[in-house]
């Protein structure tokens, strides 16, 4: 089921790297949630240790790209030594293409509790719309 989705979903986004496990091949990349309601695509990104003065989202030419850095924390004090350094640090950038329909201009953004909440408003094109069928 899983593989069934990521399929439809890169069939949908044109090949964005949105499994942990694509985008393992690309160095370090937060994971991402994507949410597809009626209006609008939202995505959700952990940034867990940043603030949102350490993070960086831009639109350009129908690309998305959220960039940033967490810096390193291994302070030690005479006598002590790291066993084991599992924690991210150093910087990431990810760029995603954006699907057709999106308003590029409408994007907006909130960061709270170490979750970026990005907000990609759809056209009124995208949204589609019923069309009548007539007897002939």
């Amino acid at each position: 089921m899983e593989r069934e989705m990521e399929e439809l979903f890169g069939r949908f986004f044109g090949g964005w790297p949105w499994t942990r496990r694509e985008a393992e091949g690309l160095g370090w990349s937060p994971a991402i949630d994507v949410l597809d309601r009626k209006d609008e695509l939202v995505l959700r990104a952990d940034l867990p240790g940043l603030t949102e003065k350490d993070i960086e989202l831009t639109v350009r030419e129908g690309t998305l790209t959220l960039q940033g850095q967490r810096k390193e924390e291994k302070e030690t004090k005479e006598g002590e030594e790291y066993y084991a350094c599992e924690r991210w640090s150093g910087s990431f950038s990810r760029s995603l293409t954006l699907p057709p329909g999106i308003n590029a201009d409408k994007v907006n953004a909130a960061f709270q509790n170490g979750v970026l909440e990005i907000h990609l408003p759809k056209t009124k094109q995208a949204e589609g719309r019923r069309i009548e069928i007539k007897a002939a």
